[in-house]
């Protein structure tokens, strides 16, 4: 069996679209936003992963998200993924959807409204009826624009399901493509997904001429196996995001749905377009944008997710990787021989390991790079893979910030209270602090603070190892707020203090960004 849709052509029933919301409800949490230039990296990465849809943002959002949506759109005029924007189902947002998509060689509008009794009762202030009639005009109004649209029932999995039912068909008859049930705020089992999906499909007229569409949340850790459920019971679609980001507990992981479609083939038999050997690479470029370090233990790319420390499980590993091992670490793209470069190493060499790490940087970015590697090369006994992509991520990162750390020197030990210069360039122009503090990093902070008055609070700073070793890169994260927004930035060095500072500014242009920015509207667009 297959589906003609506007978007994919013929599409069999064995392949799964992979539908990537990193851009948008991603971008929600608390502390991940990002600016437009990173927006647009990260999209670039999603379409060389292999996503078939990016939603790249919610276009009436503010003239930022407009913005952002639009750009991608142009990014992907001639070809790539479908470029889709959230709307609620009413005209202002519809309209500036399809105006921000226009450029895109494939636009997506998607619309969300709520179908369960609480959410029409408390935040609609609708009744059944008055929701099944917004359904038909909103997604009339978007097919009078656009070949694709996309209908999402939020609250769905909360909804009476007969009810959910008449809604579906309403949206199908209006001319909806693509079917989402949100699970919006985690509730379900996998049971109560299975269901459902199951239940649309086998009763609604013409569920068969249109793509099911899991978006499942994480509240209670089951959004990968409510989607999973949702695909054996006929989705087709898999709403989800880079390292499971997402408002409160996140989304359901790419790279979890993604290895398992490929893993357990002999169940699913299911296939995405994803290049699985892209996802760490991904994964890592996402930590280095929002400043969020993925958890040691997270499946597939979590730094613990291939070690084996049980001395019973390394003796299997060492005879059969696979007595231990269901899928191999290179099949996500970790390397198995880190050790790779000197000081002595060219800018040839040193570009040749990027490109099989899966970086592209242009000469400007590789020349900053390869400088902070000689450096570090200098300083380290043996560089290994690790490092270079920190100080990679950490340069290619800072591209057109506001703020950039041009110098710093600190003095403390025992006895002595710290002091720490710092100068920075701030919209080109150079300024500079000097203060004490508690500590190196507090007189670091404070003299940052000095240099370029702000009244945010720090509320994280962390420090991790990139490697091992005395000599090893360290790798900062430091979280600060300001009336209420809170971002969070990264900084590498091999020395700590220094790696702090990089932290602490990088931080700062996040909240330039989010100072930028306009409130979202005030009915939330979650799902």
């Amino acid at each position: 069996m297959s589906i003609d849709h506007p978007s994919f052509g013929k599409l069999d029933s064995g392949r799964i679209i992979i539908f990537d919301t990193t851009l948008r409800d991603g971008e929600q949490s608390p502390g991940f936003s990002m600016n437009l230039e990173e927006k647009l990296r990260m999209a670039e990465a999603l379409h060389e992963l292999g996503a078939d849809v990016l939603e790249a943002g919610f276009a009436i959002a503010s003239p930022g998200d407009f913005e952002s949506v639009q750009s991608i759109a142009k990014r992907f005029s001639k070809d790539g993924p479908v470029v889709a924007s959230l709307s609620r189902a009413n005209t202002a947002d519809i309209m500036a959807s399809i105006e921000a998509t226009k450029p895109a060689a494939r636009p997506r509008i998607h619309i969300v409204l709520a179908t369960s009794d609480l959410h029409m009762r408390v935040k609609l202030r609708m009744t059944r009826e008055e929701v099944l009639a917004r359904i038909t005009e909103s997604v009339s109004l978007a097919r009078n624009h656009a070949a694709d649209v996309e209908w999402s029932a939020e609250d769905g999995s909360r909804s009476d399901l007969d009810f959910l039912c008449r809604c579906v068909d309403t949206a199908i008859k209006a001319g909806a493509t693509t079917i989402n049930i949100p699970d919006t705020v985690g509730y379900s089992l996998p049971a109560d997904m299975a269901l459902i999906f199951s239940t649309l499909i086998n009763k609604v007229p013409d569920a068969d001429k249109v793509i099911f569409s899991a978006h499942n949340h994480n509240d209670l850790g089951l959004a990968v196996a409510n989607t999973l459920a949702a695909v054996q019971a006929g989705v087709r679609q898999i709403e989800c995001t880079i390292n499971g980001i997402g408002e409160r507990a996140g989304n359901a992981s790419l790279e979890e749905v993604a290895m398992a479609l490929r893993t357990r083939h002999d169940v699913l038999k299911l296939r995405s377009g994803i290049e699985t050997k892209r996802i760490l690479r991904t994964s890592k470029l996402l930590a280095t944008i929002t400043g969020f370090d993925v958890q040691p233990n997270k499946a597939i790319v979590g730094r613990n997710a291939f070690a084996h420390e049980s001395g019973i499980h390394q003796d299997g590993v060492l005879k059969d990787a696979s007595t231990y091992e269901i899928m191999t670490p290179e099949s996500v793209g970790w390397t198995t021989n880190s050790l790779v470069l000197g000081k002595h190493s060219g800018r040839a060499a040193f570009r040749d390991r990027l490109k099989s790490l899966g970086y592209e940087v242009g000469d400007n970015q590789l020349n900053d790079a390869f400088k902070r590697f000689k450096d570090l090369a200098d300083r380290k006994k043996v560089v290994y893979d690790e490092d270079i992509a920190a100080l990679v991520d950490d340069e290619v990162g800072r591209a057109n910030e506001r703020i950039r750390l041009t110098g710093m020197t600190v003095a403390t030990g025992m006895g002595t209270r710290p002091m720490a210069t710092v100068v920075l360039e701030v919209d080109g122009e150079p300024a500079e602090g000097m203060s004490g503090g508690d500590g190196a990093v507090d007189a670091t902070f404070n003299a940052i603070r000095q240099a370029f008055p702000h009244d945010s609070n720090l509320k994280l700073y962390a420090v991790q190892s990139v490697t091992g070793g005395t000599d090893a890169q360290a790798r900062v994260t430091v979280r600060i707020e300001e009336g209420g927004k809170l971002v969070d930035g990264q900084g590498a060095d091999t020395d700590t203090i220094v790696a702090s500072a990089r932290a602490y500014v990088h931080a700062l242009n996040k909240l330039l960004v989010k100072r930028q920015r306009t409130e979202p509207p005030a009915v939330s667009a979650a799902e």
